[in-house]
């Protein structure tokens, strides 16, 4: 794919199969290019939950070495179909152990705890696991000379914001741990580039939504607290009925509204994170997100009409620190990274993620 960035153009090697919107021309990788792309070996950390496992398979599409680091506390094992070490990214023998076998390139950090309401009555966990363990990944890197990080964190740092659509240069107050925990890490990169010389691209993702394109990956948790998923247990008659938090927000229907990307979409953008950190050095933060915002009675709307099935709804009052409405303002990822959103619109996330719900379930 071509990007142009301050009027000239660079190449990224994406896998067309998945991304054919986005190249202009399929003969335009030059074979050198596709070597030096194949021989890059890439960490990530949490690799075998939600997110992390799509951006595996992404990355494996698209001609990358990759070892994977998870302690499989969320994650599943048969979600990685490459080397995976079960571990925890706040061990320094397994770190160690790891460094020193393989020749890590960059490292991909989705590793983290990320349930709001859980950090709000445990914040120590999440201050361990977010920022105390990080750091010591960030320190092992240092150790074994991996100067390249990506880091994934959250709109949760913006905390209630104030205009909309939300740039980078919004004020970062976080409402409760996990977001503090997030803008925590990202405040330690910043000092670990002007004192190590790390090199680091931030990636504040919004709402991540949907299920791989290639059918073969999706949200699975015990306990499920993302809207699409909820919606989908009661299409799949394994709720009765879906809570609906808030009816008076000043929204144009009254309830909350949310940007939200398809995980496919996120892959990509990790692998242009990629490309810019073989072109520049520094940290770099983006927000990884539409600019189009859905609200719940939208999704509960999308949803009865893709999958033919009733959504029976209960009213309850707001919850705590809920903003009425998260939508991103992603034009500085456009600009500097190419990044434009492939599977996004509403119907598609639901689409792919009802396709995986059918099949998990065997509905």
């Amino acid at each position: 794919m071509l990007v142009f960035e301050h009027g000239e153009p660079r190449l990224v090697i994406l896998d067309p199969k998945r991304y054919p919107n986005l190249f202009l021309d399929k003969e335009v990788n030059p074979s050198g290019l596709e070597e030096k792309v194949r021989g890059a070996k890439i960490l990530v950390t949490g690799g075998a939950g939600y997110i992390g496992s799509v951006a595996v398979e992404n990355l494996l599409a698209s001609g990358y070495d990759v070892v994977v680091l998870d302690n499989l506390s969320s994650g599943k094992a048969s979600n990685v179909s490459c080397p995976l070490i079960v571990g925890d990214i706040g061990d320094p023998k397994t770190l160690d152990k790891l460094f020193s076998e393989h020749q890590i390139d960059a490292v991909m950090h989705f590793a983290a705890f990320v349930k709001v309401e859980e950090s709000v009555k445990f914040p120590e966990k999440y201050f361990q696991n977010n920022v105390v363990n990080s750091l010591a990944l960030l320190n092992s890197m240092l150790k074994h000379g991996v100067k390249k990080l990506i880091f994934s964190s959250s709109a949760a740092v913006y905390g209630q914001p104030s205009s909309i659509p939300i740039t980078e240069k919004h004020p970062c107050f976080p409402t409760n741990p996990y977001g503090e925990s997030k803008l925590m890490f990202e405040k330690i990169i910043q000092w670990y580039s002007k004192v190590h010389g790390i090199s680091a691209v931030i990636l504040r993702y919004f709402n991540a939504a949907g299920a791989s394109i290639s059918g073969n990956l999706g949200e699975i948790r015990e306990d499920v607290t993302h809207l699409i998923p909820k919606v989908l247990q009661v299409a799949a008659q394994q709720e009765e009925e879906l809570r609906i938090f808030g009816q008076d927000y000043p929204t144009f229907d009254g309830t909350a509204v949310r940007d939200y990307v398809h995980v496919d979409d996120l892959a990509l953008a990790h692998i242009l994170a990629l490309d810019k950190l073989t072109k520049d050095q520094g940290v770099f933060t983006y927000n990884i997100g539409t600019g189009t915002g859905y609200s719940v009675n939208q999704v509960v709307d999308c949803i009865m009409e893709q999958t033919g099935k009733m959504i029976m709804t209960e009213h309850a009052p707001r919850r705590e620190g809920d903003p009425a409405s998260l939508v991103a303002d992603a034009s500085l990822a456009f600009s500097e990274l190419g990044f434009a959103a492939q599977y996004s619109d509403l119907p598609t996330i639901v689409d792919t993620a009802w396709s995986w719900h059918k099949k998990r379930f065997r509905l």
